[in-house]
């Protein structure tokens, strides 16, 4: 079984899958960090995705110009500031879309909820890492194709009110009242290149899930053992 994890430099799902026994493999343009250049393969994704058949694929597309919090930049007002910006969205569109439209047969899409929701449709879950064990929060939506939805561990009040507004995790609270996670936080006192690598990064819970999870689905499936 052959797994793909497209857009992860982090290695954090490719290497869950690895202590499993599967054959997986992170991709992005960038070098990996994860420690395992052997495992990573630096470059387009789709030259990939063509040369090797893959079983599984979970993609973490850039999300700047997906998510809902970059609506506002959409604004008339904005037009002037960033003249680019409806295109890098369509283009962003269109690169999901490209990932979530391939070959390959069971595949997993990671964003956070943004456009598209209404362009392919609504999330077919969403998660958040203290779902998994790590005390954190982090709206994970998934868009699945041919997987399961995953199975997490329910806590006795988890599914008491809305999960999104459940707060898991240290938490940092600002002189107007807002809070957000620490983790988050600690973040953007980085630079623009770590911070987005350590936003992006997937928790270890999440990472430990699929492997077991879809891993053991897609074998039993194709009859290889579990």
């Amino acid at each position: 079984m052959k797994v793909l994890i497209a857009c992860e430099e982090s290695q954090e799902i490719c290497k869950a899958f690895r202590e499993l026994g599967f054959e997986a493999y992170s991709c992005d343009l960038k070098d990996c960090s994860g420690g395992h250049p052997e495992w990573h393969l630096k470059g387009n994704i789709f030259d990939f995705i063509d040369t090797i058949n893959f079983d599984l694929m979970i993609a973490h597309p850039p999300c700047t110009y997906l998510t809902v919090t970059g609506n506002k930049w959409m604004k008339l007002e904005y037009a002037n500031r960033f003249p680019t910006r409806k295109q890098d969205r369509e283009d962003a569109v269109e690169f999901f879309m490209k990932l979530y439209n391939s070959k390959i047969k069971h595949i997993a899409i990671e964003n956070p909820v943004g456009i598209m929701s209404t362009r392919l449709k609504k999330a077919d879950q969403i998660i958040q890492p203290y779902f998994f064990g790590d005390e954190a929060m982090k709206l994970t939506a998934l868009w699945l194709k041919n997987l399961p939805k995953l199975v997490h561990q329910k806590e006795p009040d988890l599914f008491s009110c809305e999960v999104t507004h459940v707060p898991k995790g240290e938490q940092v609270t600002f002189k107007s009242g807002k809070k957000m996670a620490k983790w988050y936080v600690d973040a953007a006192k980085l630079n623009p290149h770590d911070r987005a690598e350590i936003r992006s990064k997937t928790f270890s819970g999440i990472a430990k899930a699929m492997a077991l999870q879809w891993g053991t689905f897609i074998t039993k499936k194709n009859g290889t053992g579990c």
